[in-house]
């Protein structure tokens, strides 16, 4: 492979047909690459990422404050000779290393597998044809085309094309937009804001100037709302427990009783009383859910954004391609006075570009190539200039030269923008029969485009109009029924005419409150606010308008989606709380956006809000079973060492509680659950009380079977303790089944993994106690006694536990009222 790579300085003084010659293997300049033979000298250039050796990463899950406790606690039992406790703390070790190492290995794997799914792609001409290919494809030599919206796929010698302006913020921090003409050089990761360029592939991957392309994906270390309240339970959690077992100690020291055994008892209590199992839960269920939203085509670049998603109560939705199909058919050509209707679509065919596959262009060439009388003209015409779409200006215009040697111009856009362009005392009746064409075009459902040609002196005309339907997508109302049952209120966002937003929106069942940005933009911000939440959409909105809506709802305490495309949708995006890039995103628009879609129409973000919403429910129900079980562990035991001088479990058996309950609450990720019918939000009041309820009950059951075993069954200490360990461990889970509904426990099916994880760990717990794996052994009968007082239990909590929820919610409707 050629390492021979052009330093910056030599590839700014080449001209493009001289780098072509260095970098084609045969030599023969821009006409004479062959694809093949740069693949084979070059080979693909990825950029080249940090691998960390597995082992590296297995280790240093021995390190931090929770294997250190446990390495302590290990390293005590050595010292006092308790060799059993010793294996079994070292399991625990082992096994939170590999419980650890395995869930990132999996959430990695998911984002790794998103990553590829939002790789940069290029338009690149081989054999003669322009086809799309993943970025990481090119090889220096390769002619690629860049345009309005565009991440640069690599280091380019432009060529070909007026000129570009280019964002290279990301890149060297400059803010304002440089422009780039031919013989620049546009540096791999920038971003195109406006123009449209051909350029030479001239460096790739690592090679590239500034070593790297832009990142599309956003590692899972953004840390959201719902991360900070579930990471605020687990410190005040470490905190309960340490209050606890400070009581422990002075207990202890008070009675004389054996530091080190007291230490090491402390330690393993710690260890069982906080979250553990936390940072694994969060991670593994935003990447299983992440990997469930991918294969219903929503690509996740921000897993943060799934959790916001939950509670999202606004959802601002563009028109055109999501609302509706995007895919246009042409009407009856209005041409105005002087101008035949194939005039109209033959100029506004030579101001399309069929290679850049935009719908608009595509409706318009491919009506023009049906036509036999204007398809043969298309050939007679060159193209001398073309300046491509902007979404400020609102236009394409193109420098055309006909077969005699005359140029003139053509340009094709908003009839609005056009109308400014025409000049002379015709313009104000000429301005009010296109503005009475476009508002009858308009109550028909028709988007309408003009089309103005400059005559010998270059003045220009208005050659007429173009009427475009698109019509709305065959599930678009049925989507939005389904969002405003789930809470969600869909507003319409569209630049075209108000008559045509609300058209649609009748069609697809949506109010038809539809404004013009002009209702809002100047009012007072308290004002502001009332019109855009009042509002059921927006017409007219240029992508700036985008922005200013998602603020003002935002200050009226919503939480907001907004969809977009293009490049100048970017800060709408980033300023929502969940921006969403639609199918044929730019991008720009895709590196912005938290939840990139990759197929059309509502229904996947639909999806999308439903899966946040399951994750939601997970991890609450993970929320409420750890305090309730940390309450219920951690009383007990301080209670009954406090109050009756006992010690109820071992410091094994709290070591062996800790294996068997963490284990099976890794399976939450993959529960069945039911999506709430509203917007979620962290309710800390139903949280903190019914884990508290259930905490309550659990240390009631525990001192009760504690009661049994002492004074009516007058079992000895060492089998008590044992007798009290397989209560603690069955009912442990037992409590995960309590803590995922809100109704009965059979009310939703539980998954097997979910299901079968606890039975089985139930199972190995009663073999340990029974057979006395590490502990003192008790018999059958005495476990199935357990077993019959730990569902009786359960079955009571559950019965009350429905009480208290709606208890709970009957307080929360009188509290707000």
């Amino acid at each position: 492979m050629n390492k021979n790579i052009l330093d910056i300085s030599e590839i700014k003084k080449l001209s493009v047909d001289d780098l072509f010659k260095k970098l084609s293997s045969n030599k023969n300049g821009l006409s004479g690459s062959s694809a093949n033979d740069r693949i084979t000298e070059y080979g693909f250039n990825e950029i080249s990422e940090k691998k960390v050796n597995p082992i590296i990463k297995f280790l240093s899950y021995f390190w931090g404050p929770i294997p250190w406790m446990i390495e302590i606690a290990a390293i005590l039992s050595a010292i006092i000779n308790h060799w059993e406790d010793f294996w079994v703390i070292f399991a625990l070790l082992l096994l939170n290393a590999t419980v650890g190492f395995w869930q990132e290995f999996k959430a990695d794997d998911a984002i790794n597998l998103l990553k590829k799914k939002l790789a940069l792609t290029a338009r690149v001409l081989r054999d003669g044809k322009w086809s799309e290919i993943p970025a990481r494809e090119l090889v220096p030599g390769d002619v690629v085309r860049v345009r309005l919206g565009d991440i640069v796929p690599a280091d380019i010698k432009l060529f070909d094309g007026e000129y570009l302006n280019i964002d290279e913020s990301s890149l060297t921090g400059e803010s304002l937009p440089v422009e780039k003409q031919a013989e620049d050089v546009a540096f791999s990761g920038s971003v195109i804001r406006q123009g449209e360029m051909n350029g030479l592939v001239v460096a790739t991957g690592m090679n590239t100037f500034f070593g790297k392309t832009a990142k599309l994906v956003e590692e899972a270390k953004t840390i959201s709302h719902f991360q900070k309240a579930v990471i605020k339970i687990g410190n005040y959690l470490i905190v309960l427990a340490a209050f606890m077992i400070a009581i422990i100690f002075l207990a202890s020291m008070f009675r004389h009783e054996s530091f080190l055994d007291t230490l090491q008892f402390a330690l393993v209590l710690t260890i069982a009383a906080i979250p553990v199992a936390l940072p694994a839960v969060l991670s593994v269920t935003m990447a299983v859910g992440a990997s469930v939203l991918a294969k219903k085509k929503a690509i996740v670049s921000k897993l943060v954004a799934i959790e916001e998603m939950a509670g999202m109560d606004i959802l601002c939705s563009d028109k055109t391609g999501t609302i509706t199909k995007n895919e246009l058919t042409l009407a009856e050509v209005k041409p105005a006075e002087g101008f035949t209707g194939d005039d109209v679509l033959l100029f506004a065919a030579l101001a399309s570009r069929e290679e850049d596959q935009d719908p608009i262009d595509s409706a318009i060439i491919g009506k023009a190539k049906s036509v036999k009388s204007i398809s043969e003209k298309l050939g007679s015409y060159k193209i001398k200039e073309f300046k491509p779409f902007d979404p400020v200006i609102k236009r394409t215009e193109a420098t055309i030269e006909d077969r005699e040697g005359k140029t003139f111009k053509i340009s094709k856009g908003a009839p609005q923008v056009l109308l400014s362009l025409i000049e002379g005392e015709d313009k104000e009746k000429i301005s009010e029969l296109i503005n009475k064409e476009i508002d009858d075009y308009a109550k028909k459902g028709f988007r309408t485009l003009g089309v103005c040609k400059t005559d010998t002196k270059g003045k220009w005309q208005y050659a007429g109009l173009i009427p475009l339907f698109d019509p709305p997508r065959e599930d678009s109302a049925e989507t939005i029924k389904t969002a405003q049952e789930m809470g969600v209120d869909v507003k319409m966002v569209t630049g075209d005419h108000t008559a045509i937003g609300k058209q649609i929106a009748e069609k697809v069942h949506l109010k038809t409150n539809i404004l013009e940005v002009s209702a809002f933009l100047d009012k007072p911000e308290r004002e502001a606010m009332e019109i855009v939440e009042k509002a059921d959409g927006f017409a007219q909105v240029f992508p700036e308008h985008k922005y200013r809506i998602v603020e003002l709802l935002q200050q009226k305490n919503h939480i907001v989606g907004m969809t977009g495309d293009g490049v100048n949708d970017s800060p709408a995006l980033k300023k929502a709380d969940v921006g969403i890039a639609v199918a044929g995103a730019t991008d720009a628009a895709k590196s912005a956006a938290d939840i990139v879609l990759t197929s059309p129409g509502l229904s996947v973000i639909i999806d999308a809000i439903k899966e946040s919403r399951h994750i939601f429910q997970r991890m609450n129900s993970y929320a409420i079973y750890r305090i309730a079980e940390t309450i219920r562990v951690l009383f007990f035991i301080t209670l009954a060492i406090l109050v009756f001088d006992f010690y109820p479990v071992t410091a094994i058996m709290i070591v062996l509680l800790a294996l068997f309950n963490d284990a099976p609450i890794m399976a939450i990720a993959y529960d069945n659950v039911k999506y709430s019918k509203n917007p979620e939000k962290w309710d800390m009041r139903v949280v903190l009380s019914m884990a508290t309820f259930l905490g309550m009950i659990g240390l009631i059951s525990s001192f009760g079977i504690f009661y049994i075993g002492q004074e009516v069954l007058h079992l000895t200490r060492e089998v008590l303790q044992t007798f009290i360990f397989l209560k603690l461990a069955i009912a442990g889970h037992l409590t995960i089944f309590l803590t995922r509904t809100r109704g009965p426990f059979w009310s939703i099916k539980p998954s097997g993994i979910m299901f079968w994880s606890a039975v089985l760990t139930k199972l190995l717990a009663t073999f340990v106690a029974v057979y006395g794996w590490f502990i003192t052994p008790i018999s059958w009968e005495l476990a199935l006694m357990v077993w019959g007082y730990a569902l009786i239990a359960f079955l009571i909590t559950d019965f009350l536990k429905v009480r208290i929820y709606k208890l709970l919610d009957h307080s929360d409707i009188i509290f707000h009222k």
